[in-house]
């Protein structure tokens, strides 16, 4: 990533959408803080609460006309809740005739369900690109899809930003010589490959099959060597932990000696507490895309704070800069 950044309300960074605005919904208000700490941009004032009904209702404090508005609004759970917040934010600003309104999603829900891989079921995933659409948004910004592909489910750009180079660092800031890449599946291979070549590490696969009904996985065969390595064990998210606990004893089981998980979002649905709990992890590293309750934190999670990469991301985007470049300097 670059040098820091500049603020956003300097002059010269309004010119093409009018002032730079940031706001946040209820769902990470403190990564939306840490973005606004970063670009030295206070967030915007609004009221956002729900009726006894359950119904939501929101209001700016001030307008927002012609200006270049980022709503920041990752849809974890309760994703339903979160994401019906994000529509109706959107709309609000499209109709106080925000200049563009750039929908923030760090943790993009119902990205799995992003194909028809059986019979009568949705793609929740494109659904949701569509609503956003509809909603009025200008552009998307994201971190770590489930699949590239989702990108093409929308009809606005879209910035897909990882996370990788980040995770990266931290690996290599623990002066590990005998380390392997392990994706637990090989669904993961071709994202594993790439940072297992960013750490200069060699690759192993763990080959497995999941039930029809999506419920369980079972780990059937490793491809490459872990006895006596350092394995660092890498995806896009961690959900029940299922699948990183299972490769994690899978790998112990063939003699690796510690290992690491290492992922984006600390999505932690029960029971993956408990699972984690007990799990030979050495450390747990993850990212503030979603809030971490305290009940939910453990001795050996590690968060990285992704405030000042999204900070700046959006200081790109504002200032009609290279997003790609960012990770090319």
């Amino acid at each position: 990533m670059g040098s820091s950044a500049k603020t956003g309300t300097d002059a010269s960074d309004d010119l093409l959408y009018g002032k730079l605005v940031l706001c946040s919904g209820t769902a990470n208000p403190a990564l939306a803080n840490q973005i606004g700490a970063y670009l030295g941009v206070d967030l915007h004032p609004s009221d956002i609460r729900q009726f006894p009904n359950s119904n939501t209702f929101m209001k700016l404090d001030r307008s927002v006309r012609g200006c270049d508005v980022f709503w920041i609004q990752p849809t974890c759970a309760p994703a339903n809740d979160n994401l019906m917040e994000l529509l109706i934010a959107i709309d609000m600003l499209r109709r106080d005739s925000a200049g563009r309104i750039t929908a923030v999603v760090p943790y993009y829900g119902y990205g799995r369900s992003d194909k028809k891989d059986q019979p009568r079921v949705p793609i929740t995933a494109r659904l949701v690109a569509d609503m956003i659409t509809t909603a009025g948004a200008d552009r998307v910004l994201m971190m770590d899809l489930h699949v590239g592909q989702i990108q093409g489910f929308f009809t606005i750009p879209v910035d897909d930003i990882t996370a990788q180079h980040m995770l990266a660092d931290w690996v290599r800031g623990q002066g590990i010589t005998n380390g392997v890449v392990l994706s637990p599946d090989l669904g993961r291979a071709k994202d594993a490959r790439n940072f297992a070549e960013e750490i200069d590490m060699p690759l192993a696969l763990i080959e497995k099959r999941r039930s029809r009904d999506g419920g369980s996985t079972e780990a059937l065969n490793l491809i490459g060597e872990v006895d006596g390595c350092d394995v660092v064990i890498i995806d896009e998210e961690i959900d029940t932990a299922g699948t990183m606990v299972r490769a994690a004893n899978f790998a112990k089981a063939r003699g690796a000696r510690r290992v690491y998980a290492l992922a984006t979002h600390a999505i932690f649905s029960p029971p993956a507490t408990e699972r984690l709990r007990e799990a030979p992890f050495e450390r747990i590293v993850v990212t503030n895309t979603v809030p971490i309750p305290a009940e939910k934190q453990l001795p050996n999670i590690e968060v990285l704070d992704v405030g000042p990469l999204l900070g700046e991301v959006i200081r790109r985007i504002h200032t009609g800069l290279s997003v790609g470049e960012m990770f090319n300097e």
